[in-house]
């Protein structure tokens, strides 16, 4: 007799189709991993300004939800809605994949932090498995909220195949940064454009790319600030690429900087080493995990919102062509040794189904 196929309710922010977050990335690609082990994965879409979007939204949806059913939510859309979730722990495997805990938005007031640590923890509370995306996060999530470490699991993300990018060697051009990321100050592109001014004497361009409606005052400041360093022909700020042109524009990056103030994992790294491009990032929350050991030889650590440290950096990368031989071979080396997407699909599986609730 066939047994039926296991159904797993998946509960996503509106935008997973829209915008080219890291979140928004791992979960689509999470869940394609599900359904390719066979589970049939039910995704219910939730709009909303989230992590403060209407509790009724998730309650209508887990409401429908048959009893014992599983059920993957992102923290984004729940963790902020608790009360949502109570009615329903007992009677539903509520799993929590936690991106970036609430708390640590860059920019929050105290009481405003305050709050939603006391919202995510009670959210925690009702889920029979919180996933995270770094062992840093899990760590994180632990001392905050006090949970059974038996109930936090780490799926890291994966990354896939890529082409070597070849950058500005077949070109003759500058040299091209990339950041990669949604405007915003967790992300610190302000940074970036700081210590860009201080290496404006050498030739170089750069492109910071990622979605611009998340702080549209962050992103007016950010324009002005290229302005005032006289840098406009020189920064580009195209908003989110997807598809064919964010692979050319891989195509043509010699280095990836990530600024970030805060940061759970760094996807965009292992997708810059899967490329055999170098890294310069800020040593920040999980980073580390994506650069993994070979991390530091295929670029530089530098601190967060330092900026003579991240300019420092640029300096030495743009003024020594020996360093950058170095990094981009070091890049190159670790192209075969990054995890696959099957990996955190496998991992989120067994804590959506534990031995016994498979098909």
């Amino acid at each position: 007799m066939r047994l039926p196929v296991p159904t797993v309710h998946a509960v996503l922010p509106g935008d997973v189709d829209t915008v080219p977050s890291g979140g928004n990335v791992y979960d689509r690609r999470v869940l394609a991993g599900l359904t390719a082990q066979g589970l049939d994965v039910v995704e219910h879409h939730l709009p909303g300004s989230w992590p403060d979007g209407e509790a009724s939204a998730v309650a209508g949806v887990l409401h429908r939800v048959p009893d014992a059913g599983a059920v993957l939510l992102d923290g984004l859309v729940v963790c902020g809605v608790p009360e949502a979730l109570v009615p329903h722990a007992e009677r539903l495997r509520l799993v929590v994949l936690v991106h970036l805990p609430l708390a640590d938005e860059v920019g929050l007031v105290p009481a405003l932090a305050r709050d939603r640590a006391r919202r995510e923890r009670a959210a925690l509370e009702c889920a029979a498995a919180v996933v995270t995306t770094s062992r840093w996060t899990a760590d994180r999530v632990l001392a905050r909220h006090g949970l059974d470490p038996a109930r936090v699991h780490v799926a890291a993300p994966g990354v896939d195949p890529a082409p070597v990018s070849p950058g500005s060697a077949v070109t003759g051009t500058p040299p091209r940064l990339l950041c990669l990321g949604a405007l915003t100050p967790t992300k610190g592109q302000d940074v970036l454009v700081a210590a860009l001014a201080r290496v404006a004497d050498r030739p170089w361009t750069a492109v910071l790319a990622g979605p611009t409606r998340r702080d549209p005052g962050f992103v007016v400041g950010l324009r002005a600030a290229i302005a005032r360093h006289g840098l406009s022909g020189r920064i580009i700020v195209p908003g989110p690429l997807t598809g064919r042109a964010l692979d050319a524009a891989w195509a043509a990056t010699d280095l990836l900087v990530l600024p970030s103030r805060a940061e759970t994992f760094g996807m965009v790294v292992a997708e810059a080493l899967a490329r055999g491009v170098p890294v310069v990032a800020s040593r920040v929350g999980g980073v580390g995990e994506a650069m993994e050991s070979g991390g530091p030889t295929a670029g530089s650590w530098v601190p967060p919102e330092n900026v003579p440290a991240l300019a420092a950096a640029l300096q030495r990368w743009l003024a020594d062509p020996v360093l950058r031989s170095g990094w981009r071979l070091s890049a190159l080396g670790r192209r075969g040794t990054l995890r696959s997407w099957s990996s955190p699909s496998e991992l989120v599986s067994r804590a959506l189904l534990p031995p016994g609730r498979h098909g």
